[in-house]
């Protein structure tokens, strides 16, 4: 099993961020995630909340190893042709170290407050899998024209080429079963989720249904979810273990309230049995 530390940047400065990463990359995890968000989710409103294709960037040059990545970004937020520029160039930096995570976006507050358009469920649904479908073609081909319900190309072209062929893998994270879910089974590389062993595997029933429909085996899309390591130790572990019998094989660490030694901690109870 895979472990990723979710390095969440509200509430950090840059020397804060970076540091957290840094001990991710010394301390063995697979990859170091962010959020995609403009304003701190919880604390002090006012406080410091960097923006996340940037930080990749930066991360990027600052690491060596570990793979980066947004958990997720909200596809309302840019035009996909952009976000396809900003992943390839993240990409090239980091030397294919990317993991291209994407939804379709929930704080109806943080559109409001920036002049975000914040569409209906069925239309942010909508757009993620025009915007997937989109951002692999220009990934992978010359001269794209697309016309779908919310975006169009003609005849685009955008180089250089993801150092990862055909492209960085593509992450989508969805709970809703009806919209979601079929967009998972259609398009994903990796789906991401959170919650209970129980639901995950009914749910996972659902994209794998919608994958199979599309002519995709569902064994090639890769199970992630996440894991809270705030509880006791023998929760934890029962958590983390109940999701790998499911079949997920990839588990994002959430950083605890308490601190990097929780997760030092973590690591040498429990995170060395699940990444052997």
């Amino acid at each position: 099993m895979k472990l990723g530390l979710d390095v969440a940047q509200h509430q950090l400065t840059w020397d804060e961020l970076l540091a957290r990463v840094r001990f991710a990359e010394a301390a063995g995890f697979d990859g170091a995630w962010l959020f995609d968000h403009f304003k701190a989710l919880y604390g002090d409103p006012a406080g410091p909340c960097l923006e996340g294709w940037t930080l990749l960037a930066a991360l990027a040059a600052s690491t060596e190893r570990i793979r980066l990545g947004p958990l997720v970004t909200g596809m309302t937020y840019r035009h996909p042709s952009m976000l396809a520029a900003e992943a390839v160039t993240v990409d090239h930096v980091s030397g294919g170290r990317l993991e291209f995570a994407v939804g379709a976006a929930w704080f109806e507050e943080e559109h409001r407050e920036l002049g975000f358009h914040f569409p209906s469920v069925k239309e942010r649904a909508e757009r993620l899998e025009e915007a997937v479908q989109l951002v692999r073609l220009l990934m992978t081909e010359d001269g794209v024209s697309f016309v779908g319900k919310h975006y169009r190309l003609e005849k685009a072209t955008y180089r250089p080429r993801p150092v990862q062929q055909p492209h960085p893998p593509l992450w989508i994270g969805a709970r809703g079963e009806r919209l979601m879910l079929p967009i998972v089974g259609r398009n994903a590389d990796v789906w991401h989720a959170g919650g209970r062993a129980e639901s995950l595997k009914r749910k996972w029933l659902v994209v794998a249904e919608h994958a199979e429909k599309a002519g995709r085996d569902p064994a090639d899309i890769v199970r992630a979810s996440d894991l809270s390591i705030s509880e006791e130790w023998d929760e934890v572990r029962a958590q983390a273990e109940s999701l790998r019998d499911i079949g997920v094989t990839y588990l994002t660490v959430s950083w605890p309230g308490q601190g990097q030694g929780r997760v030092e901690e973590f690591l040498d109870r429990i995170g060395s049995e699940l990444m052997g």
